[in-house]
């Protein structure tokens, strides 16, 4: 698992990555923690879009990744970073990512 949190407005502040983890996953991380950041919701917004019908394919050409795995942090109902995940199936991402939101109260 490849685990970024990014800024409120989708700077890098954290990365880490598992031993063994695929080395694409690190980009991927970071580009789900910068969308959720960006469009303030959870990159499965885009997911559930982008599958749709219609599908929503025009929101991709402005930075969103369609990809369970990022969430937006929280903190007294305002936006104050974000986390992304990468390197198991979208579910298991989405969920690693949770785990880490929770954290923050």
């Amino acid at each position: 698992m490849a685990i970024a949190v990014v800024s409120n407005e989708g700077s890098l502040i954290y990365f880490g990555r598992m031993e063994d983890t695929q080395f694409g996953s690190s980009d991927v991380a970071m580009r789900k923690a910068k969308a959720a950041a960006e469009f303030r919701r959870p990159t499965k917004v885009f997911a559930d879009a982008v599958s749709g019908s219609p599908p929503a394919l025009p929101i991709l050409t402005l930075g969103a990744i369609a990809v369970e795995g990022g969430l937006p942090l929280l903190a007294n109902g305002k936006v104050i970073g974000a986390i992304g995940c990468s390197g198991g199936t979208a579910p298991q991402d989405g969920q690693a990512c949770k785990a880490g939101a929770d954290t923050i109260k």
